[in-house]
C-alpha cells in the first residue's frame, strides 16, 4: 500500500462530479459577472443559482450568503468589521480557536476600547458554559462571541444552539467557524439563531480557494475588500464562478449523500480507534475523539507513548510510509511551538509525547486503517 491520506480535516480530496461541473463552467461560462452582456449575465446566474442552492441547503435566506476564499477570510472579515462597523467593544472567545480567529484577537487586541475575555475550557477541550454565561452577565457594552462548532484538532461539538440561546439572553452577537461541521452535519441554521458563520468548500469534497460567509439580515457588517459592488459590497473582486459553483455542488452532493456518508466514515473512525488500541499499549486519546457521541466522526486525535525528543521525526517517517496525517491544523505547519489546542488541556507529562490527528473520509478503507496502525506499531518497537 504506497499512499493513505488520512489528513481529511486539513483539506479533502475533491469529488469527481464536482471537477465535471466546474470543468465545464470554465469551458463555457467564462464571461465576467458583472459585465451586462450576455456573457456575463450568464456567469451572474450560475452565481445566484449557487447561493440560492447553498442557502436551501442551510435554510437561510440567499441574500445572507456572502462568497470568499475560505473560512480564514472569513473569520477575519466578521471579527474585524463587528469592531470596526458594529461599534463592538467586547469579545468573548477561547484559546482553542482556529488561528484564523486566534490571531486576528492578537490583533484586535491592540486597539484601544476593545477587551477580549476568554472562556474556560474543560480538561477534556469542551467549553465552559457557565463561565461563558458568567462572563456575558458582567459584559458592558456591545459584545461578539467567536466560538467554533466542532474543533479542528480535537474534534470536539460544541453546543452552539446553547451558545446562542445564551448569548441571546445577554444580547450578544454569535460568530461560530463552522468549517469543520457544514458539509458533514445536516444543520438549520435558521433555528439554531447564529448571527454569523463561515464556511470552505475544500472541507466537504469542493475546490479550494473559495468559501462563504454568513451574515444575517441588517446586521450592516459594511465591506472587507473595496474596489467594487461585488458580493452586494461586502466583498470587492471579480467572484471565481467555477468554484462557486463548485462549492454549491459539494455541499449538495455532500448533504443529499450525508446518511450513508456519515455512517461509513463513523465505522472507519470506529474501527481505527479500536484497533490502535488493541496494537499499542498505552494510547490515549485527546479530548473527545474517541467519543463519536461528542466529537465528529470525521477525525481522532492520538496521543503516542513516545516523548517529542526521541519520536521528533514521527510523522516524516509514516510520510516515508506514504502515510499522511498531521499534528493538528495544517495552518500552523512547521510551528516549534505544538500545538496551542493541545497546549491548553493536556498535562505536562501529555505534553511531552507526541499526538497525531489522523481524519477520515469516504475515500478511506478499513485495509488502509490496518497499514497505518501496523506502521506505527512498528516504528514505536
Amino acid at each position: 500500500m504506497s499512499k493513505v491520506y488520512l489528513d481529511n480535516a486539513a483539506t479533502t480530496k475533491v469529488r469527481d462530479e464536482v471537477i465535471n461541473a466546474i470543468t465545464e463552467v470554465i469551458k463555457k461560462d467564462y464571461g465576467n459577472p458583472s459585465s451586462t452582456h450576455s456573457y456575463g449575465r450568464s456567469s451572474k446566474a450560475i452565481i445566484e443559482n449557487s447561493r440560492k442552492e447553498i442557502a436551501g441547503l442551510l435554510n437561510v435566506s440567499s441574500s445572507e450568503i456572502i462568497f470568499t476564499s475560505g473560512g480564514t477570510e472569513g473569520d477575519n472579515m466578521i471579527l474585524r468589521n463587528c469592531v470596526k462597523n458594529l461599534g463592538i467593544n467586547h469579545i468573548v472567545s477561547s484559546k482553542i480557536e482556529h488561528h484564523a480567529v486566534t490571531h486576528t484577537l492578537d490583533y484586535l487586541s491592540a486597539l484601544d476600547n476593545l477587551k477580549i475575555s476568554y472562556v474556560k475550557i474543560l480538561d477534556n477541550g469542551d467549553i465552559d458554559y457557565s463561565d461563558l454565561e458568567n462572563i456575558l452577565s458582567n459584559s458592558k457594552g456591545k459584545t461578539l462571541v467567536s466560538l467554533m462548532h466542532i474543533n479542528n484538532e480535537l474534534g470536539n461539538i460544541s453546543d452552539i444552539q446553547l451558545i446562542s440561546k445564551i448569548c441571546k439572553k445577554y444580547h450578544a452577537l454569535f460568530h461560530s467557524d463552522t468549517v469543520q461541521s457544514i458539509g458533514h452535519y445536516d444543520l438549520d441554521f435558521n433555528e439554531l439563531g447564529l448571527d454569523f458563520f463561515v464556511a470552505s468548500a475544500h472541507k466537504f469534497h469542493g475546490p479550494k480557494g473559495v468559501g462563504f460567509a454568513f451574515v444575517k439580515k441588517n446586521t450592516q457588517l459594511g465591506s472587507y475588500i473595496t474596489g467594487g459592488m461585488q458580493e452586494k459590497g461586502f466583498r470587492a473582486g471579480t467572484e471565481s464562478v467555477h468554484n462557486i459553483y463548485g462549492m454549491s455542488e459539494a455541499l449538495k452532493i455532500s448533504l443529499n449523500s450525508l446518511s450513508k456518508e456519515k455512517q461509513y466514515v463513523s465505522e472507519i473512525k470506529s474501527y481505527f480507534i479500536s484497533k490502535i488500541s488493541n496494537e499499542i499499549e498505552n494510547i490515549k486519546f485527546n479530548g473527545n475523539s474517541a467519543d463519536l457521541s461528542r466529537s465528529t466522526y470525521t477525525l481522532v486525535n492520538v496521543l503516542l507513548p513516545v516523548d517529542k525528543k526521541t519520536g521528533g521525526l514521527f510523522m516524516f517517517k509514516l510520510d516515508m510510509k506514504g502515510i499522511a496525517c498531521s499534528k493538528g491544523s495544517a495552518c500552523q505547519s512547521g510551528s516549534d511551538n505544538g500545538s496551542h489546542v493541545l497546549n491548553e488541556i493536556q498535562n505536562k507529562e501529555d505534553n511531552c509525547k507526541i499526538s497525531l490527528r489522523f481524519s477520515f473520509s469516504i475515500y478511506n478503507t478499513k485495509d488502509e486503517i490496518d497499514y497505518t496502525v501496523k506502521e506505527i506499531k512498528n516504528l514505536l518497537s
